[in-house]
This record gives structure tokens, sequence and C-alpha cells, in this order.
């Protein structure tokens, strides 16, 4: 039986890189309690942000909403800020604007369009024959399929490639409320699709969840593009750190894309990588080795982030 693949060790953040990225919020935190395994609970990860002097992070689950959390971590846990959110998938209702609706009701500031259960992650998934490079959640996946119980994919636009009427009035309530779209795991012309009509529908605040990961693999020009369109650039630790792209092409994109337009967030929380609150400092050290310099790196990880998170600058 082949053994898994060993994921890469990082030393721990230099000094200078976590004064840059002080006042940060991580974006793409995947915390527990979880349906997965998790690395660290709401309530310690909270307590670490504080001591290392992060601002706070989203919560981000691929199946439930996280709102309920994010209040109660709040509660317990002074000095941070923990946000909410609710990935739009087939246990919180799909596409549909009441998912958002009581999101919103509940204080939650994301909104992901389909993840894990995106008509683009299922095509791709299908196909996947490497096991060992899948993403932690695809082995739940592949035993709730075992098991008989495979939702079916969501779909965010027709066969024309029109978003679909429910996507719209999912958009028009992200509007309503202020919150912030995250593109999930769609597909290029998915995102192009989306991101159109989410400006037609008056959404101020738009991410690009993880453009480099394999199953969005966005180009530099669709990248460039989106950038023009006014959306943000997502760049995730775990998407270089776990070999899915290099840093090296990474880096190349954030240049070639421009630091406004450019934001970073851990996508940690996975036992096997490093801890979550490191993530955003050893992106910092990356970056200040690649030539970028405080002030860039600083914007990208803090000015940011303060403004998608609706804090006030640092």
């Amino acid at each position: 039986m082949p053994m898994p693949p060993t994921v890469p060790t990082e030393s721990k953040p230099s000094a200078r890189a976590r004064e840059l990225v002080m006042g940060a919020y991580d974006l793409h935190v995947h915390s527990g309690p979880d349906v997965m395994k998790r690395r660290i609970m709401d309530l310690d990860l909270a307590r670490r942000f504080a001591e290392v002097g992060l601002a706070g992070y989203v919560i981000k689950s691929h199946y439930v909403a996280t709102s309920a959390r994010a209040t109660l971590v709040n509660a317990a846990v002074p000095g941070v800020r923990v946000l909410g959110s609710v990935v739009l998938n087939a246990l919180s209702g799909g596409v549909t604007p009441l998912a958002v609706e009581i999101a919103a009701r509940e204080g939650a500031r994301l909104v992901w369009m389909p993840t894990v259960d995106s008509e683009n992650e299922r095509r791709l998934r299908g196909g996947a024959t490497d096991q060992a490079k899948l993403p932690f959640w695809a082995k739940l996946q592949d035993e709730m399929r075992e098991m008989g119980m495979e939702a079916p994919p969501v779909a965010v636009v027709d066969e024309s490639g029109a978003v679909l009427p429910e996507t719209r009035q999912v958009l028009e309530r992200i509007a309503h409320h202020g919150m912030v779209l995250a593109t999930g795991h769609l597909s290029r012309d998915e995102i192009f699709a989306v991101v159109d009509a989410a400006l037609e529908e008056g959404v101020k605040q738009i991410i690009v969840t993880h453009p480099d990961f394999p199953t969005q693999n966005l180009s530099m020009e669709d990248q460039r593009m989106l950038a023009e369109m006014g959306a943000y650039l997502e760049r995730c630790f775990t998407t270089a750190h776990t070999g899915k792209i290099s840093w090296e092409e990474m880096i190349t994109r954030i240049r070639a894309s421009g630091v406004a337009s450019n934001v970073l967030s851990t996508d940690l929380g996975q036992p096997a990588n490093p801890p979550v609150e490191d993530g955003l400092a050893l992106m910092a050290d990356k970056l200040l080795a690649a030539g970028f310099s405080e002030e860039e790196v600083h914007a990208m990880a803090v000015r940011n982030t303060v403004k998608l998170a609706g804090g006030s600058p640092a």
C-alpha cells in the first residue's frame, strides 16, 4: 500500500513577518468543531490569534453555516473578532436566497458559492486517479458516496452558461446585506458569469477563491481580467504549501495582477498542516524573500483583509 505524501514542514515565522501581519484577518480558516477532524478548535484558535496580534478570522465549513459558532467565540474570547460564513453546498440548501438570508441575520460576513458540491468540482473529481493528491475533504465525499448518500451537484448556471434565477436572487441578498461574495470551487466560465451578475446586482466585495487551485487554475490573463473587474484574488497558503502550485508561480501571478487586487489567506486547519496562526506570517516570509516590500505585504495581508472583514483600517 503506497504511503501518503509527506506534507512539507515549515519553520516558525520570523519576528519581522509576525509584525507585518499584525492586525490581519484570515478570511479562510477550517477550525473545529467540524465534520472532519481539524487541527484546532475555535476557542483555542481565537486565543492564539489574540496572542500573536491577529485581528480575527472567518470560520469556513463546507457543510454547515458557522455564524452561531462565531458569536459564541466572540463572547468568550475578547480581543479577537471571529466571523461566520455559509457555503452554498447541498447541506445548506444549495444556491438558495433563504440560506443567505438566514446566514445574514445570524451575522455571517462571507457567502461562498458551491465548493465540494459544485458541478465543476464533481466533474473534475470524477476523473481523479491520484488519491494522494486529493484535498482533505475528498475522503469524506468518497465515504458518503460509498454509503449511497451523495447529494446531487449544485448548479449556478444553466446549460447556456447564463446564471440561474436563484443564483441572481442569492447575489441580490448578498448585496442587500453588504456581505462578501466568494466564488468557491466554480469553473473559469462559471466564475466570470457569477462575477458579472454580482456586479450587476450591486455586490461591492468579491473574492475569487484560490484561483491557483487545480479545480480553478485560472490563467494569468483571466486573473488580470477579474482584478480589473474589481474582484480580489485570494492567495491561499495551503495551495502552494501542499504543492498544488509552486511558490514561484504564485508570486508571479500576484505580481501580474497587482498587489491592490490580491488578498492573503491560509485555508489552514487540516491536522497535517502548520498551525493556523502561523500561516499568514509564513506567507509574508515567502513574499519578502521574493522581493516584495514590507508595504506590499502589509497591503495584502492586513489592509485588504480588514476591508473585506468590514473592520476598521489598522
